[in-house]
């Protein structure tokens, strides 16, 4: 079976790494979000009638699983805390795209989030699929172990003895599945979303952290999806060295990865996640925080 993306030799500062393109797998249905929905991908439409979920509004899951039920036919409602009224008014990036694409959004007060999402999950009618947030949920499992299988045939074609693979984390959900599928292979991840004891417990929530999933922490806490002005430095590194890499988790794995990249030996494959639209929105902010002219 042909991979679903290929991998570039990619130069950055002096040192090789290998990029694994899943950002150039679907305009929509890009990265990491492709493969935790691909065993949907593949179900017949007639299966389900509707999909819910919920999240944030800029989110890359939304967008992705928005275009999936276009595709499919089926109808998908996204709950969210309630929306400024400014983006209300003047949706943009990845949620005006997901209202095109026929999602119904249902907004709630942040004080009735928490119970909203737990009655979600208690749906029961068999036509309807509930997604958790980011895509974080066993049905996942089938396209991350397809990434690995092609990772690992990519790597006895190089002849590479030492492998670390390095994706960004929000769930784990990735980072998790890939570090079972190849255990030969050292996974490093950081968290994006919280701190390490965050995304250790999400990952814990799918099994058994495995042994050979290395958390990489960043020298400075940051606040996730916030302007951060390293972050957009080492955005324009990237774009200039030859890919473009999102500005919530790809900017924040790299400027992590740097710091540690010294003591890493062998081979480096980082798998790109997409979540390329989302840029627009990000790149505005850091226009409004006066960090970009």
């Amino acid at each position: 079976m042909k991979p679903l993306s290929g991998i570039e030799h990619f130069v950055l500062r002096g040192r090789e790494f290998f990029v694994k393109r899943d950002d150039l797998i679907d305009p929509l249905l890009s990265g990491n979000k492709y493969r935790k929905l691909y065993s949907l991908i593949k179900t017949p439409a007639e299966t389900y009638d509707d999909i819910i979920s919920y999240g944030g509004t800029q989110s890359n899951a939304m967008l992705s699983i928005a275009a999936l039920c276009h595709q499919k036919g089926w109808d998908f409602h996204y709950t969210c805390k309630l929306l400024p009224e400014h983006l209300k008014a003047y949706p943009s990036g990845n949620l005006k795209l997901a209202l095109e694409l026929g999602m119904q959004l249902h907004e709630v007060a942040h004080e009735a989030y928490e119970e909203t999402v737990r009655q979600l999950r208690l749906q029961r009618k068999t036509s309807t699929l509930f997604v958790p947030q980011g895509g974080a949920d066993p049905i996942a499992e089938e396209g991350i172990t397809l990434l690995a299988r092609e990772i690992s045939g990519w790597q006895q074609e190089q002849g590479l003895d030492e492998l670390h693979v390095v994706t960004p984390s929000g769930t784990g959900t990735t980072a998790c599945y890939l570090a079972y599928a190849l255990p030969d292979a050292k996974i490093l991840t950081t968290p994006t979303v919280g701190d390490r004891d965050y995304l250790i417990h999400q990952m814990e929530m799918l099994g058994a952290l495995p042994p050979n999933l290395r958390i990489l922490e960043n020298e400075k806490k940051h606040h996730f999806a916030r302007p951060y002005p390293e972050f957009l430095a080492i955005y324009r590194e990237l774009k200039a060295a030859g890919i473009e890499f999102d500005l919530i988790y790809g900017t924040n794995m790299w400027h992590t990865l740097l710091q540690h990249v010294e003591l890493i030996d062998g081979a480096i494959l980082y798998v790109h996640s997409g979540g390329l639209i989302g840029n627009e929105t990000m790149l505005n902010r850091y226009f409004h925080k006066g960090l970009l002219a």
